[in-house]
């Protein structure tokens, strides 16, 4: 059986600032197709700063990040985001004001290659407007076509997120905190969507998320990331009895 490609590999990267060093030597190889969780102990662990560096908001002091065996490392945003890399942020980044089916109709347009007109006038039984609607029935927001992307729960907002993301049709997808603001009720319903996007579209995916059974649920491998550094990598249940991990994340002995 030929090995599985490499969908995201980051090598000994490192971030520093003013002789602060928040990355020292990450190394993370991630196959195509899986589903890796990123946690921390704390909000200084670089996981955030991990996520930055690999989709070019920040340059890393040293190592190198290759999307596909493609050298990234000092592409710009837009160049990784036409490579297949996609991302969501810990905060909205959705156009508030346009209705639920405009944005995932821009972000499909845009995919398609249309130009500024075509964004200012949208004709709504293109094949953008077919895109955009089949990714918010799969997540579930078919409902809710007309409403102000501003006005949506924090759970739909990141269920939205998720569907303008699937229309730039991204290989390898970073979800940074996809939980956050979400209501526990919320939580298993958005959940099912991520899971739903890894399987349908076999897409390889890195979560960072402080919801620990929620990663545990959904993942194949963990890395656990302690002071800019990995502390572990291995299945969740692995990780979950590491001693190391015990004591450095959920705060017990070892």
């Amino acid at each position: 059986m030929a090995p599985t490609p490499v969908a995201l590999s980051v090598q000994n990267l490192s971030f520093a600032v003013g002789g602060i060093r928040i990355l020292t030597d990450v190394n993370l190889t991630v196959p195509a197709g899986e589903m890796l969780g990123v946690i921390g102990p704390n909000n200084g662990a670089g996981k955030t700063t991990l996520f930055n560096m690999i989709s070019g908001i920040h340059r890393p002091t040293a190592g190198r990040i290759e999307l596909a065996g493609r050298d990234i490392t000092t592409a710009a945003i837009h160049h990784r985001a036409r490579a297949g890399l996609g991302r969501t942020f810990q905060t909205s980044n959705l156009f508030p004001g346009l209705s639920v089916l405009e944005n995932v109709r821009l972000a499909a347009q845009r995919e398609l290659g249309g130009n500024l007109s075509v964004l200012r006038f949208p004709r709504w039984r293109d094949e953008a407007t077919t895109i955009a609607r089949d990714h918010l029935a799969e997540v579930g927001l078919s409902d809710l076509v007309d409403v102000q992307a501003g006005g949506l729960s924090h759970g739909d907002k990141r269920k939205l997120e998720i569907a303008v993301l699937l229309a730039m049709n991204p290989r390898v997808i970073l979800l940074d905190e996809p939980m956050a603001g979400v209501s526990r009720a919320d939580v298993p319903g958005l959940s099912e969507v991520i899971r739903g996007m890894h399987r349908d579209h076999n897409c390889t995916v890195l979560m960072v998320e402080h919801h620990i059974d929620v990663v545990m649920d959904l993942v194949q491998r963990v890395a656990v990331l302690h002071q800019g550094a990995i502390l572990a990598l291995d299945s969740p249940e692995a990780i979950m009895d590491d001693p190391a991990v015990q004591s450095a994340y959920l705060g017990t002995a070892a």
